[in-house]
């Protein structure tokens, strides 16, 4: 999509962690500020927009100061929903493409809404050779993660061009590792696909998460 492409008024899920184009989430939806907007979403086909707090907390308290927004974050599609008692909804989404909030605006019932700009899709990018190595561990941890849970939503069989995607690779990596939530919204910004995954490869060295 291009880049000065726009939505308005899209409704916004502010969480304490990160949605990643290519990835999964599953929530549990409980506030009324959310019940009504997710069912809605989910009717229409509409996607709504996951952006991670720079303060306040998930779930608002009375008395507590208004949450503050990251400026990037990421459409979510919704795949599944279960509305297993009266009050909770269960979701499975997607991440789909980036977009950078122009304006948000808080509703009288507490939903965030913006005029945000979708940002481009990244480009492919083959994995380098020396790279090569978070492309591997990366195959033995998702298949680690499948047998200890296969209905997890890192339970992936990825494809052979996933495996040769920096950006997917990336996005994985980032999705996974415990590292606090202001870098792992620093990687989601960045433009280009390797730079992320060079990052990556950094932090999995210097940590020793996986043996490169």
């Amino acid at each position: 999509m291009s880049q000065s492409l726009t939505l308005t008024s899209l409704p916004l899920f502010p969480l304490a962690s990160l949605l990643f184009p290519g990835g999964a989430m599953a929530l549990r939806v409980f506030e009324v500020r959310y019940l009504d907007m997710v069912r809605k979403c989910h009717q229409a086909g509409a996607p709504f927009g996951v952006v991670s707090l720079r303060s306040g907390q998930e779930v608002r308290r009375a008395g507590a100061p208004v949450e503050q927004l990251h400026d990037v974050g990421t459409l979510a599609t919704i795949d599944r929903l279960h509305n297993p008692q009266p009050g909770l909804i269960t979701l499975q989404c997607r991440g789909d493409q980036r977009f950078r909030i122009a304006h948000s605006h808080l509703l009288p019932h507490g939903l965030w809404v913006a005029d945000v700009a979708l940002l481009p899709a990244d480009l492919r990018v083959a994995v380098p050779e020396h790279l090569a190595a978070t492309a591997r561990a990366l195959e033995q941890l998702l298949a680690s993660l499948r047998e200890r849970d296969p209905t997890s939503p890192a339970a992936i069989w990825p494809t052979p061009a996933q495996l040769d995607d920096a950006g997917w690779i990336a996005n994985r990596w980032c999705e996974l590792l415990p590292v606090p939530l202001e870098l792992k919204q620093r990687l989601m910004q960045l433009d280009n696909p390797l730079v992320r995954l060079e990052l990556v490869g950094d932090v999995l060295e210097r940590t020793g998460i996986a043996p490169l």
